[in-house]
């Protein structure tokens, strides 16, 4: 809903906070009762956010999540595929173009499979209503979300060629490797450095990533981790987070390179 971890870390508390000062003998059905509240509060804040975001410097991106390495447990096929899609940072960039009540009847039929009546109390919406939301928000992801199976060995494996190729400055290696339509979107939020525009063409972002390598990088660690459901690239400078990489791959191709250096979406990374 927020794409930031602070932002839904705050959003659990408040929801803590009012059901622990609740009158539970009113309340008939605990998980409705969070449910409810939970998704208030997410779009009032979410609202708020998209205030803000209107000054943001650059393209905003949602900050890198951590996946797996919470609580160690690896999840089976079926699991980790929904896992990837559901969080995956193409999907999280779309849900970003949707209008807040989209997004939380989207998120909440599609993600959690709750029944459209059951939405409407939650929004205190008719069900007429969510249903239209519904369509509208199923419509705008699906046109704008890359319809491809994703073969996560081939996925890291083109990250290491690129990380590879990327620190040589090897543009001819890049391009290789870069669908000719590829887009680089990167977010440094005014406060690192970063593209204040997408970058599009394979030969465009392989420059971009060869200059960065001129410019010189020695200096910055680069650590696979997971990130989103997905292989992706952490580069730290004494062990503090300075920029994250993922790409979006299909095909045998990087069709999108994602690169979010703000500092304040990187506060939660661990390495090592």
């Amino acid at each position: 809903m927020l794409g930031r971890v602070a932002d839904a870390e705050d959003v659990v508390q408040d929801t803590w906070l009012r059901w622990a000062s609740a009158d539970r003998q009113t309340v008939r059905e605990p998980r409705a009762f969070l449910v409810r509240v939970a998704t208030r509060l997410a779009l009032d804040r979410l609202r708020s956010a998209q205030s803000r975001r209107e000054t943001y410097v650059g393209p905003w991106l949602p900050e890198p999540l951590p996946t797996d390495v919470h609580t160690g447990q690896v999840p089976d096929g079926a699991e980790r595929a929904m896992l990837a899609e559901s969080v995956s940072l193409a999907v999280l960039v779309v849900l970003e173009s949707l209008s807040p009540l989209e997004r939380a009847v989207f998120v909440l039929r599609e993600a959690f499979g709750f029944p459209h009546e059951e939405i409407a109390g939650v929004l205190d919406r008719s069900p007429a209503a969510v249903r239209k939301l519904a369509a509208r928000a199923r419509t705008h992801v699906a046109e704008r979300t890359p319809r491809y199976e994703v073969d996560p060995d081939q996925q890291r494996e083109l990250t290491r060629r690129f990380m590879d190729a990327a620190s040589r400055g090897d543009l001819d290696g890049l391009l290789r490797l870069l669908a000719p339509d590829a887009r680089l979107v990167g977010d440094g939020g005014g406060k690192a450095k970063a593209p204040l525009r997408t970058i599009t063409s394979s030969a465009k972002v392989g420059r971009f990533m060869a200059a960065i390598a001129q410019q010189g990088v020695a200096h910055l660690e680069f650590a696979f981790t997971e990130l989103n459901g997905a292989a992706a690239l952490v580069g730290s400078d004494g062990g503090k987070p300075t920029a994250v990489m993922l790409l979006d791959v299909a095909d045998g191709r990087i069709q999108c390179v994602y690169l979010v250096a703000n500092p304040d979406k990187l506060t939660h990374l661990r390495t090592g």
